[in-house]
Formats: C-alpha cells, sequence, structure tokens
C-alpha cells in the first residue's frame, strides 16, 4: 500500500507571500527614490572634485538603483501563481536577483581595487571640502535608506540583497568623509584612493555572502540550520516507522523550504496515520510546511536503493 501525499502549501506568512510583497516594495520603492537623487549629486561633485572615492561610490549607487529596481521585479514576479510548466511560478525570481546583485558587488569592487591602486601610485589633486560635505549628506541619506529598507523582510534573500548594497553604501560614505577629513587637514591625497579600497572590501565581502547563499539555493542543499541526518534519523525513531530513505531537503526560495522522503511501515501500520504524523512532526521541529511523503509498507523482498542515505528504526 502507498501514500504519495503532497503537503498543503501554508506559506500565506512566509516571506514570498503577496501581501509581504507589497508591504516589501514599498518600502524599497523609497530606498531607490533616495538612492537615486543621492547619486545624481556624487556624479557632479566627484567629477570636480576629481574624487575617487565620490565617483566609486556613485557607480556603487548606480548598481543599487539597478539592484532595487531589479529587486522590485522579483517581488512581482514571485507573487505571480503557478501555471504551465512553472509548477513553482517565479518564486526563485527573488534568488536571481540575489545573484545578480552579488555579481554586480563582486565586479564594482575589483574594478575599484584596481583603480584606487593606480592612484595610490599616482595620487590627483582631490578637493577635500566638497568630498567631505557630499560624504556627510551621503551618510544621512544612507542612514534612511538603511532604516527603511531594515523593515522589510531580510529573510527574503531578494530584499537582504538589496539591503546589502544600501549597506556598503553607507559605510563607502564613512570611508570617503573620513578621507575627505584628512585630504583638508593634512593634505594626504592619497587618503582617497585608501578609502576606496575600504569601499571595495565592504563591496567583496557583501558580495561573498550573496553569491554563497544564492549558490545554495540553485545547488539545492539543504537550508541553513536544517541537517538532513538529524531529520531522517528523527523521522525513522517515530513508532511505526521502519526506514527513511531517499530524503531530500532544498529550499525552493528563501523562506520556501522543502522535503521528500520514501518512508517505509511495518505491515500492520496505518500508512495514512503514519504520513500524518510525520507531518505535523517536520513542520512543528523543523518548521517545514511543503513536505512530500511516500509511504508504504515494508516487504521482505523489497530491493537495497543504492547512493542514497538511508535511516532505520532502533
Amino acid at each position: 500500500m502507498s501514500d504519495t501525499h503532497p503537503s498543503e502549501d501554508r506559506h500565506a506568512g512566509h516571506s514570498h507571500s503577496a501581501s509581504a510583497g507589497a508591504a516589501d516594495a514599498g518600502k524599497l520603492a523609497v530606498a531607490l527614490a533616495l538612492i537615486v537623487a543621492l547619486m545624481a549629486v556624487e556624479v557632479v561633485v566627484g567629477a570636480l572634485a576629481h574624487s575617487l572615492a565620490l565617483l566609486s561610490d556613485a557607480a556603487h549607487m548606480l548598481t543599487d538603483a539597478g539592484a532595487i529596481g531589479l529587486s522590485l521585479v522579483a517581488i512581482r514576479l514571485a507573487a505571480q501563481p503557478a501555471k504551465g510548466a512553472l509548477t513553482y511560478g517565479f518564486k526563485r525570481a527573488e534568488i536571481l536577483s540575489a545573484q545578480f546583485n552579488g555579481a554586480t558587488l563582486l565586479v564594482l569592487g575589483l574594478l575599484i581595487v584596481y583603480e584606487a591602486i593606480t592612484r595610490l601610485v599616482r595620487p590627483p589633486d582631490v578637493d577635500g571640502t566638497p568630498v567631505l560635505i557630499v560624504a556627510l549628506g551621503g551618510v544621512v541619506v544612507n542612514l534612511a535608506a538603511t532604516r527603511t529598507m531594515s523593515k522589510a523582510n531580510r529573510q527574503s534573500m531578494n530584499v537582504e540583497g538589496a539591503f546589502q548594497h544600501i549597506l556598503t553604501d553607507l559605510a563607502a560614505f564613512i570611508f570617503t568623509a573620513i578621507a575627505g577629513l584628512v585630504i583638508i587637514t593634512t593634505g594626504f591625497r592619497r587618503a582617497d584612493g585608501i578609502a576606496s579600497l575600504g569601499i571595495a572590501a565592504v563591496m567583496l565581502k557583501a558580495a561573498y555572502g550573496l553569491l554563497r547563499d544564492s549558490g545554495r539555493v540553485f545547488l539545492e542543499a539543504a537550508p541553513r540550520g536544517l541537517d538532513p541526518d538529524v531529520i531522517g534519523r528523527t523521522m525513522a525513531s517515530q513508532a511505526g516507522v521502519s526506514e527513511v530513505h531517499v530524503l531530500h531537503v532544498w529550499e525552493v526560495s528563501s523562506g520556501f523550504p522543502s522535503l521528500s522522503a520514501h518512508v517505509l511501515v511495518e505491515t500492520q501500520t496505518d500508512c495514512h496515520a503514519v504520513r500524518r504524523e510525520l507531518e505535523q512532526l517536520l513542520r512543528e521541529q523543523f518548521a517545514l510546511d511543503h513536505t512530500t511523503l511516500q509511504v508504504e509498507h515494508r516487504a521482505n523482498d523489497l530491493i537495497a536503493i543504492e547512493a542514497s542515505a538511508t535511516w532505520r528504526s532502533g
């Protein structure tokens, strides 16, 4: 006897719900408006003051604007219902967005490292006063944008990617303000290049985190905090369960973990009852709402399945 039963999708309150996505979109739109306005100021002042720190941060803010715009598109796509061949809809659009954000941070960070080293070797004349003024204004604007974004659901990798762009921009303005102050007080022109290296370091760190986490989702690795071995042993220890194998735990999108498994039960055990009990266990102990369990009675002539971890009772 077999019972193949996909659990009901109980994700109304998760990060990919329409209501949460709409709320996040509003916060992203506010942050986008602040970033675009500040970026325009940075380009003009950076060019006039010959400041790489300001121009590099303006370039970073351009990627911020693109990242936030892409995040808004991803939120809209993720809210679309599943249909046709897209059985999960566009829920992984936010993971694509996060990976794009990470890639842009990586490329831009490396370019800034190259240009900063060039300027350390041959430092240009940099007017520290406008650099300091714009940087302090940037700190204020980015604090407002960061505060707005921090209220969004950062469990969404898409939102977190946009937030990391804003956060690194805040750090960049702090570095730039310090560089402007040093140039004004000491005339040390290489401070601009050194500040740019600090900006690049923050960007590369954020890029690594986003690419690592989005890569785990695309490789369908078990979500952080969920150990398939622990889950398998826990399931196999339940009353009536003889064996658990072909266990897969993955993440469709951030906040959407899923599990599937083949479960063997003793001959006289009620398959339906065991399946319901296991679903409740997975939901309550591991926060796994989306589960697909194939439950069958154990038979003596079952062929062992190779290359698959197996957990047995007792």
